[in-house]
């Protein structure tokens, strides 16, 4: 036959009341342990006994599972009062006035305004920003140049090669030194198609035919 249930209320018999505490409280903690090994959770158990003795559990470790109770209440009863949200609102609309802000002074900045009160390291970090942004440009815009004029000998003369020969244009990128070619626009030199240009010969003469 199976256990009769147990009624839920206080033991009276002192020594049963230890027993059954102390058999409950493993059983507890043993409960708790296998919840935070099965099911990856933060587990904490606190337990008194009637005589004031501390016994507890905890997966990771019990101050960090109390901060994060404390944290996680605060959290709720912000969201429960209307006023705390509001609060909460405006500290989101102060950050995000002050990253505008921010943004803003910096756009002036790189147009050449609002420099006053800039140290010279300021002025020379905001100087290779510049010329590192200038030379992307002129790189891009090199590329584009290029595309365009193969495209261009690629429709004038279709699949015929046209790099320095007798019909296509003879096209060169002068490479500058290495300052000129960091501040320097690219130089595109075209030289206009080689016709060849057949021997004229000198007809002779009849005094030439009589010898």
């Amino acid at each position: 036959m199976g256990r009769g249930k147990i009624a839920i209320r206080r033991i009276d018999n002192s020594t049963s009341r230890q027993v059954t505490f102390s058999k409950r409280r493993k059983g507890l903690i043993k409960k708790a342990k296998e919840l935070a090994i099965l099911c990856d959770a933060e587990v904490g158990v606190t337990i008194f006994s009637s005589t004031g003795k501390l016994y507890e559990f905890a997966n990771t470790s019990m101050k960090a599972v109390i901060e994060r109770y404390s944290k996680s209440k605060e959290q709720h009863q912000d969201l429960m009062n209307p006023t705390s949200e509001v609060k909460f609102w405006q500290r989101e609309a102060a950050m995000l006035r002050q990253q505008l802000h921010s943004l803003q002074e910096n756009y002036r900045q790189l147009m050449g305004e609002q420099l006053y009160g800039l140290s010279v390291k300021e002025l020379e970090n905001l100087e290779n920003q510049l010329e590192m942004s200038l030379n992307c440009v002129r790189v891009k815009k090199g590329q584009i140049f290029t595309n365009e004029i193969q495209e261009l000998n690629r429709k004038v003369y279709g699949t015929r090669p046209y790099g320095g020969n007798e019909n296509g244009f003879n096209i060169r990128f002068q490479e500058q030194e290495s300052q000129s070619r960091l501040h320097g626009s690219i130089n595109l030199q075209l030289s206009p198609p080689m016709h060849h240009i057949p021997d004229y010969q000198i007809p002779a003469t009849r005094a030439s035919k009589d010898k």
